[in-house]
C-alpha cells in the first residue's frame, strides 16, 4: 500500500472550502458525497448542474443572465458556454474595497510597496480614465512589457474593466521575442518599465522600446513606468510618456463594461520554440469561473490568506495568481532573482509577509535542494499551509525535500495544466492525502483521462492526457485564425472529439496523476515510450548534477537516448561519474532508460518562463534549425550542441 506523505486531519477537512462546497452540493441536489472521489465523478457526469451551481456558489455576477449553460459539451471544440450572459472579469477582482492589503510588491533590492483593496480600486479607476482618454475601447489590445509589480496588475484591471484585451511579456524577452508576440496582435497602447533588476544587475530597456515603437505601427501610445530609480528624465528624453503623467486625473469611480462570457480577456502565447508563438485567446467568463474553482476550492484560498507565487508576467501563473484578488486574499508580487542575494531570498519574504500559500516551479525546488538550503532551519514558516509547484513534473525526491526541509504539515500540491487552458487539469485537493510523485486529483468538472494508442482509457499505465468533455476555460480562439484551423490542429486533430493536451502521464491507483513529460519529447528507444521525467528523477538525485536534459537521436534506424548534464561547481564528467549515472538509472528503471551517451555541457537552453527546451536541443543535435531562438532566454547555449555528436 502506498503510504501518504501528508494527510489532512478531520478538522482540516471540515474547515476547508471544498468540504463546504460538497455539503452545499448535497443539500441542493440530494446527493450524499462524503469524499472527493464521488464529488468529482458527479461533477463530470452532471456538467450543466455543476458549472451552473458553481456560478451561483462563487457569486459570479452576470449583468445579463445566460440563456443556457452550454451547447452540447461533447461537441468539442464547438461548445458555447453561458451564451447571452454578460459580466466583467475586473469587476469580480475588485469586489473587496477594504483597507486590508490587496497587493504587496517586493523587489530583489529590498524595496517593498503595499496597496489596500480600497486603494487598488481608486488606482484602477484613474488608469481606466486615462486609457479612455487615450482612445482605448472595447476589443482594443493593451500590451505590457512589465516586471511583476503593482502597476502591471493595475493596468491589466483597468484595461479589462473597459472590455479591452490585455497581453503581457516580462521585460527579459528580447526584441524579436516581444515582436513575435505583440506584433501579431496589433496593440494600440504599450505600457513598459524603463528597465528591471535581476541578480544585482540593472538592465535598461528604453532602447528596445524605441525599436519596438518603430516596428509596431499600431502603437498610438507608449507609457513608461520609472521602475529603476523613480526618475522620469530619461523617459521623457526618449519621447515616451511617464506613467505618472498618463494617469494624472481625479477619477474615483469605475464603470465595468459588461461583455459576453466569451469576450476576449487575455492573449497568452505558446513557447514558440518550433515556430512563431501561437496567440491563445481566453475569455472573461471562462477564466473567471475556472480560476474561482481552482483558487477557492482546490487551493482553499480565502480572504484571510496571503498568496505568493514566484512568477513573471510572461507565464500564465501571473494571470492565475492575480485572479486570487476575487477571494479577498492578499497577493504578494516579487520581481528579481530567486537566489539573490542568496537562497533565502524568497523565504525571507514568506516569513516577513506571513505567506499562507506559496507557489513556485519544480526547478526552483530542485535548485534549492541542490544548494543545500533548508528553509525550515532558518525561518519561521508557521503561517505556511500550502505549497504549489508547476512548470515541469515535480521529482519524487523533491516531495521528500519539501516535507523534510520546509514543513511536515503542509499540503504540497503539484499542479499541471498550462497556457493553453490558463488553468489546470490536475491539481491540489485539501481533503485528500499527498502521495510522493503524484498530483492529488483531477480538477472538478474536467473529464481527464490517459489513453493508449487505441484511444482507450487506461489506469496504472502510461498514456496521452486527454479531456473528454468541454470546459469553460478552453481558448475562445487563436488570434488571426478566423476559420479555427490552427486551433483545431493544435488540440483536436490527433484525437477528434477529445482535447489532447500533449502531456504523457498516468492515472494512479490512488486516482492521482503522474506527468512524465511532454508527448512531443517522449523518448522511444526500441519502440518503448519513455517520459523524460523518469530519467530526470534518477539523474538529479546525484549530488554532482545540477540539472539534466534527455533527448532522442536517430541512429541506425533506432532512437538512442542522449543525456546532457550540467554539473555543480567545477565538477567534471569522468568515467566514474558516468558509470554512477548509468548504474543509478538502470537500478531504478529499466535498461531501455540508460542513455547511449552522456555528455557534459556548460548550459541548457530554457524558455523565457524557465522551462528547459528539449525540442530545441533535439532539433539542434539532429541538424535541424531552431525556428525561433528568441523564445529562449539563453539561445547562445545551443552552440554547445552543434556537432556535439
Amino acid at each position: 500500500m502506498n503510504t501518504p506523505l501528508w494527510s489532512p486531519t478531520d478538522e482540516q477537512v471540515h474547515v476547508s472550502a471544498l468540504w463546504r462546497f460538497m455539503l452545499a452540493v448535497n443539500e441542493r441536489f440530494g446527493t450524499n458525497h462524503k469524499c472527493y472521489d464521488t464529488l468529482y465523478q458527479w461533477s463530470v457526469a452532471n456538467s450543466p448542474e455543476f458549472w451552473s451551481f458553481l456560478v451561483e456558489y462563487q457569486n459570479i455576477q452576470f449583468s445579463r443572465p445566460a440563456q443556457q449553460v452550454f451547447t452540447d459539451a461533447k461537441a468539442l471544440p464547438d461548445t458555447r458556454w453561458f451564451e447571452g450572459a454578460t459580466l466583467n472579469y475586473a469587476e469580480h477582482l475588485l469586489r473587496s474595497r477594504d483597507e486590508k492589503s490587496a497587493l504587496v510588491f517586493c523587489r530583489e533590492d529590498g524595496e517593498r510597496q503595499a496597496i489596500s483593496h480600497a486603494e487598488l480600486y481608486l488606482q484602477v479607476a484613474r488608469v481606466a480614465e486615462a486609457l479612455k482618454n487615450a482612445g482605448i475601447e472595447k476589443g482594443d489590445r493593451v500590451a505590457g512589457l512589465m516586471p511583476n509589480c503593482i502597476e502591471t496588475v493595475v493596468m491589466m484591471l483597468a484595461t479589462t474593466s473597459l472590455g479591452g484585451i490585455w497581453s503581457s511579456c516580462s521585460p527579459d524577452f528580447g526584441f524579436n521575442g516581444v515582436l513575435d508576440r505583440f506584433g501579431q496582435i496589433n496593440p494600440k497602447l504599450l505600457v513598459a518599465a524603463d528597465g528591471y533588476f535581476y541578480n544585482a544587475k540593472t538592465i535598461d530597456t528604453l532602447e528596445r522600446l524605441k525599436a519596438l515603437e518603430e516596428a509596431m505601427p499600431s502603437l498610438q501610445n507608449i507609457v513608461v513606468i520609472p521602475f529603476l530609480n523613480g526618475q522620469t528624465d530619461a523617459i521623457t528624453a526618449a519621447g515616451f510618456m511617464p506613467y505618472g503623467t498618463f494617469i494624472d486625473n481625479d477619477a474615483d469611480c469605475l464603470h465595468f463594461e459588461p461583455v459576453a462570457f466569451s469576450h476576449p480577456l487575455y492573449i497568452l502565447y505558446s513557447s514558440g520554440t518550433t515556430g512563431a508563438p501561437k496567440c491563445i485567446v481566453h475569455g472573461h467568463g471562462g477564466t473567471l469561473l475556472q480560476h474561482a474553482k481552482e483558487l477557492s476550492l482546490h487551493t482553499d484560498l480565502g480572504n484571510s490568506d496571503i498568496l505568493f507565487y514566484f512568477t513573471t508576467c510572461g507565464w500564465m501563473m501571473w494571470n492565475w495568481q492575480t485572479s486570487a484578488l476575487m477571494t479577498g486574499a492578499t497577493v504578494v508580487l516579487y520581481d528579481g532573482s530567486p537566489f539573490y542575494p542568496g537562497p533565502d531570498a524568497l523565504w525571507r519574504i514568506i516569513e516577513e509577509e506571513q505567506v499562507t500559500v506559496f507557489g513556485t516551479s519544480a526547478r526552483y525546488i530542485s535548485a534549492l535542494e541542490k544548494a543545500g538550503y533548508r528553509p525550515a532551519d532558518h525561518h519561521n514558516l508557521s503561517a505556511l499551509k500550502r505549497m504549489l509547484s508547476t512548470g515541469s513534473p515535480l521529482l519524487h525526491e523533491s516531495f521528500d525535500f519539501v516535507y523534510d526541509a520546509i514543513s511536515l504539515d503542509i499540503n504540497l500540491a503539484s499542479i499541471s495544466g498550462g497556457t493553453d487552458i490558463v488553468s489546470c487539469f490536475a491539481l491540489g485537493c485539501p481533503v485528500r492525502p499527498v502521495y510522493k510523485g503524484q498530483l492529488q486529483c483531477r480538477g472538478l468538472g474536467m473529464d481527464v483521462h490517459f489513453i493508449n494508442r487505441h484511444g482507450e482509457n487506461v489506469k496504472g499505465q502510461k498514456g496521452e492526457l486527454v479531456c473528454r468533455n468541454s470546459f469553460p476555460s478552453m481558448p475562445v480562439s487563436f488570434w488571426n485564425d478566423p476559420d479555427g484551423k490552427k486551433y483545431r490542429k493544435a488540440y483536436f486533430e490527433a484525437n477528434p472529439g477529445l482535447w489532447a493536451h500533449g502531456d504523457y502521464g498516468e492515472l494512479t491507483e490512488e486516482d492521482g496523476v503522474i506527468i512524465f513529460g511532454r508527448s512531443d519529447a517522449v523518448l522511444n528507444p526500441g519502440g518503448v515510450r519513455i517520459g523524460t521525467a523518469e530519467i530526470y528523477r534518477q539523474v538529479e538525485k546525484i549530488s554532482e548534477i545540477q540539472e539534466s536534459l534527455a533527448v532522442g537521436h536517430l541512429e541506425d534506424g533506432d532512437e538512442k537516448v542522449i543525456l546532457f548534464v550540467r554539473l555543480t561547481d567545477n565538477q567534471m564528467l569522468d568515467e566514474s561519474l558516468e558509470a554512477h549515472i548509468r548504474k543509478t538509472i538502470r537500478a531504478n528503471t529499466t535498461p531501455r532508460h540508460v542513455p547511449a551517451k552522456i555528455l557534459q555541457v556548460a548550459d541548457l537552453p530554457r524558455t523565457v518562463s524557465g522551462k528547459l527546451s528539449e525540442l530545441a536541443v533535439k532539433a539542434t543535435i539532429n541538424g535541424e534549425s531552431v525556428k525561433n531562438t528568441d523564445a529562449l532566454i539563453n539561445p547562445e547555449s545551443l552552440e554547445h550542441f552543434k556537432n556535439i555528436l
